[in-house]
C-alpha cells in the first residue's frame, strides 16, 4: 500500500497529498506519517512548496474530519439512547443516563480533546464522530481541528523536508510512537471500562439487597 500512496504523491502533488490525508482521516489504518514524510522530502526535489503542501495536508484533514463530524450529527445521541434502551443496553448495563454524563463531559471537553487527539494515532480520525454526535458547534469543530491537524502535519512535513533522502527512516520512529500510544490507550480504555463497570455492578447489586440509597438532597 506504502509504494501505491507514494506513487500517487510524485504523480498528483499536492492534490496526492490532500487526497491521501482526506482519506487516512476517513480509513485510519492509512499510515498518515508515510504520506506527510514523503511529502516533507518532495518539496526538496520537487517544483513544490512546503507552505503549500502543510495547506494541501491540512485541507485534507479538515474535508476527512468533516465527513465524520456529519456521521456523528447522523448517528445522534438520540439515535444511541434508543439502542442503549433495548438490549444492548441491558447486556451491557448502560442507561440513558449515561449517555447523556457522556455528552455533557464532552460538551465540556471537546474543544480540548478535538485538539489534542489530532496528534494521537486512530483516535486523530475518529474523534470527529463524537464530536458531530455531541453537536458540537461546526465552528468550534472547524477551528480546533485545523489547529491541531496543521500542527501535525506541519511537524512531519517540515522533518521530511530537513531529512530529505533519509526521510523514510523516521518511519520506524513515528510506528513505535503509534504503537505505544495505542498500547497506553488501550490500557487505560481498559481500566476505565473495568472501573465503570465495576461502579455499575456494585450499584446494582446494592440496590438488589436493599443496600443503595438513592441521593436526594438537593442544592
Amino acid at each position: 500500500m506504502q509504494e501505491i500512496m507514494l506513487s500517487i504523491m510524485e504523480q498528483f502533488g499536492y492534490l496526492g497529498v490532500f487526497l491521501l490525508i482526506a482519506i487516512e482521516n476517513i480509513f485510519p489504518p492509512i499510515p498518515s506519517e508515510a504520506v506527510l514524510l514523503f511529502g516533507g522530502f518532495m518539496t526538496t526535489h520537487a517544483e513544490l512548496n512546503i507552505v503549500i503542501m502543510i495547506i494541501a495536508a491540512t485541507l485534507g484533514s479538515l474535508v476527512g474530519g468533516i465527513v465524520l463530524y456529519f456521521v456523528g450529527r447522523i448517528f445522534n445521541k438520540e439515535r444511541l439512547k434508543k439502542m442503549i434502551s433495548g438490549k444492548i443496553g441491558k447486556l451491557l448495563r448502560l442507561k440513558a443516563e449515561d449517555i447523556e454524563k457522556a455528552d455533557k463531559w464532552f460538551d465540556e471537553k471537546g474543544n480540548k480533546t478535538v485538539f489534542f487527539c489530532r496528534f494521537i494515532p486512530i483516535v486523530r480520525s475518529l474523534i470527529s464522530i463524537p464530536a458531530g454526535m455531541s453537536e458540537m458547534p461546526f465552528g468550534k469543530f472547524l477551528l480546533y481541528t485545523i489547529a491541531g491537524s496543521a500542527i501535525w502535519n506541519t511537524v512531519l512535513l517540515t522533518i521530511g523536508n530537513q531529512l530529505g533522502e533519509n526521510w523514510a527512516n523516521m518511519l520506524t520512529v513515528f510506528e513505535q510512537y503509534s504503537h505505544i500510544t495505542l498500547v497506553v490507550l488501550a490500557i487505560i480504555f481498559a481500566f476505565a471500562g473495568l472501573l465503570f463497570y465495576w461502579k455499575k455492578t456494585n450499584k446494582f447489586l446494592f440496590k438488589r439487597k436493599g443496600y443503595y440509597i438513592e441521593d436526594s438532597s438537593t442544592d
